[in-house]
């Protein structure tokens, strides 16, 4: 049975889109047939995190308008191909997205995909409120820091009260905390909240920890998601996120301060 994740915070630069890539990368890479839908009218990233940008032809608003066909604007990844991308609008206007619409699209990919993720842009308008109502689950994409938490937490309500599924009376959406740019040694010294903090404000079952990393930034420049780079912290943190997702039990890793080597115990680096 296929089933629709948004990747949704409240902030915007919290990870939204690196995560979005990384995790349908990661269901693909573990063999789901896995599509990743852009819903950032105006500003979309997905295409340029995934390498595809150049490939573009039709996009999401074209295929709810009837101007091309889902068909025509699913880009298939280079590298697996049982992973599509659906990229947003760079000229429409949010306004062009309709419960409608969108519902249509994404019950035709319910055909023919396992896992249909919905990278939500920042905020809470319309493209926002639009990556959500289908939803069944949802990450809940946070910094550590009090501000990225807070605008969580008010996601968190909206998901609660304004989806599809609160308005039919299912169960709730299946909500899933991913803490990212986290950094131990900033912990300890009291510049970030801790994974505890960040649990006991928002009430909600943490699945993944990606620690800071200039790899993250590397991998988007480049086009191919992190959760490929297997000799990074983050893309090892992705890879373990995925397999919690699916149902596998790994240790949360990369939660305390980086052990020091020899030579920079000695030099004190």
């Amino acid at each position: 049975m296929s089933k629709v994740i948004v990747v949704t915070s409240g902030k915007g630069g919290v990870g939204k889109t690196t995560t979005s890539a990384s995790f349908s990368t990661g269901l693909a890479m573990r063999g789901h047939k896995t599509v990743v839908i852009d819903f950032d009218v105006g500003l979309r990233n997905l295409d340029l995190i995934m390498g595809c940008e150049r490939r573009v032809v039709y996009d999401f608003v074209n295929v709810i308008n009837g101007e091309a066909t889902l068909k025509q604007a699913l880009i298939r990844d280079k590298a697996y191909d049982n992973l599509y991308i659906l990229p947003a609008s760079q000229t429409r206007d949010k306004d062009a997205f309709s419960k409608e619409g969108v519902g249509k699209v994404i019950d035709e990919l319910k055909e023919s995909f396992d896992f249909i993720v919905c990278d939500s842009p920042a905020g809470i308008e319309r493209g926002a409120l639009m990556a959500l109502y289908f939803a069944d689950e949802a990450l809940i994409v946070t910094n550590p820091e009090v501000s990225s938490v807070r605008d969580s937490d008010r996601i968190l309500g909206i998901l609660s009260a304004k989806s599809k599924r609160a308005e039919d009376g299912l169960d709730p959406i299946k909500e899933h905390l991913v803490v990212t740019r986290y950094s131990p040694s900033r912990v300890e010294s009291g510049e970030m909240l801790s994974i505890d903090d960040i649990q006991e404000l928002l009430g909600i079952k943490l699945l993944g920890i990606i620690p800071e990393s200039p790899a993250v930034l590397q991998a988007s420049n480049s086009g191919v998601p992190v959760v490929r780079d297997d000799d990074s912290n983050s893309g090892q943190a992705y890879q373990d996120l995925v397999a919690r997702f699916l149902g596998e039990e790994r240790p949360m890793r990369f939660m305390g301060p980086e052990k020091k080597g020899f030579l920079q115990r000695l030099f004190g680096t």
